[in-house]
């Protein structure tokens, strides 16, 4: 562990590891059960697996809560499979559907984290005397002047500071993430150690409750008949052709239009009350500036009102950009990029970072 779980022996600290049955998340119970922890393991059943349950690389499917439940065993450490499934249809699917459908881009990951994982059962951990919640997130999570901060993964490659900007300083202080200073490799290395049948388990890839990518089958199913088809248009207001529905479309995208044009055509705007998809040439793609709301600023100064100089990314992939941040009211801030050359989609997660520390984060909005 990069820091002491709390201020009383290590044989009388209880933990609860939030187990999805991948590798990552097996590794730490073992870790911490090695060390001597009171390990508790938690799995949630998020949503109805039956479609996915055969599906490789969906986190809470059925084979995972299975693979769980046999770490679990072979440490001799209590198991509790929770039922969260109206809360994450409530917090993550409802606002992943609604999302799409006012032409903006969700990050169903950051609002299952924000809600489901560090807020309930973050309280479920604390119902059970825990002095912490561990999960297998490769971030840091560093104390320095007497606060909790939460820093880049040691490995870049796997960094999952971006899903986890929301994350409130209370939250923080509770978290523990002791894959944060090891590569991918490295935790395998150690389930093979702990000879951990899941330690060539593959990583999870889609979004867990749309196991097979396609997010259009999703939307239709849990709200019929709202799809409805549209117009594409060209920025200079020429209707080019017919849509299925802007749910198929995504902000950037190049391919799949259909349209044959004498130069490439990018969707440059989904507008949800026209249900219009309008397009143009790639020099109207970059943002020059936008606007975040939901605003969760974890740095202990505030954003001074001449603004503050920050890295960001608004995909999980990117490089930090640099940019200026400028507060503009109660959680939401106006966002100034230096080089501006890229689209950004609504809805979409502004991350922002000190170096290696995470400073906070907020949702796009639509210009």
């Amino acid at each position: 562990m990069q820091t002491p779980i709390a201020n009383k022996p290590i044989n009388q600290t209880r933990v609860v590891v939030a187990m999805s049955g991948g590798v990552d998340s097996s590794v730490v119970a073992c870790m911490l059960h090695a060390e001597g922890y009171e390990v508790i393991g938690i799995t949630l059943q998020l949503y109805d697996y039956g479609a996915a349950i055969s599906k490789k690389g969906a986190c809470c499917a059925g084979k995972d809560i299975y693979d769980a439940r046999r770490v679990a065993e072979k440490l001799g450490i209590p198991h509790y499979v929770l039922d969260y499934e109206s809360r994450f249809k409530e917090s993550v699917m409802d606002d992943f559907v609604d999302t799409y459908l006012a032409g903006s881009t969700p990050v169903p990951c950051i609002r299952c984290n924000q809600s489901v994982k560090f807020k309930d059962l973050l309280k479920t951990a604390q119902d059970l005397g825990a002095d912490a919640l561990a999960t297998g997130h490769y971030v840091q999570r560093i104390e320095h002047n007497g606060r909790s901060e939460l820093h880049r993964g040691a490995d870049h490659s796997k960094d999952q500071s971006y899903f986890l900007f929301a994350t409130t300083q209370e939250q923080l202080d509770f978290l523990r993430f002791p894959l944060g200073a090891q590569s991918k490799e490295e935790t395998r290395n150690l389930a093979r150690k702990f000879d951990l049948s899941v330690a060539e388990k593959p990583d999870s890839q889609d979004i867990c409750f749309v196991p097979n990518g396609d997010y259009a089958a999703v939307i239709e199913k849990l709200r019929p008949g709202v799809v409805q088809s549209g117009e594409i248009v060209h920025l200079d207001g020429k209707v080019l052709g017919q849509h299925q529905g802007i749910i198929h479309f995504t902000i950037g995208q190049r391919k799949g239009l259909g349209i044959a044009w004498p130069e490439p055509l990018y969707v440059l705007k989904l507008d949800a009350e026209t249900n219009q998809v309008i397009v143009g040439p790639s020099s109207s793609l970059a943002t020059k500036s936008f606007f975040v709301k939901e605003l969760n600023w974890l740095d202990a100064e505030p954003i001074p009102e001449s603004g503050r100089q920050v890295e960001i990314k608004w995909r999980s992939v990117q490089e930090p950009r640099l940019a200026t941040i400028y507060s503009t009211g109660d959680a939401t801030a106006l966002v100034e990029i230096f080089d501006a050359k890229d689209a950004v989609a609504p809805g979409q997660a502004c991350v922002m970072y000190d170096g290696e520390r995470l400073l906070g984060g907020g949702w796009i909005g639509k210009k």
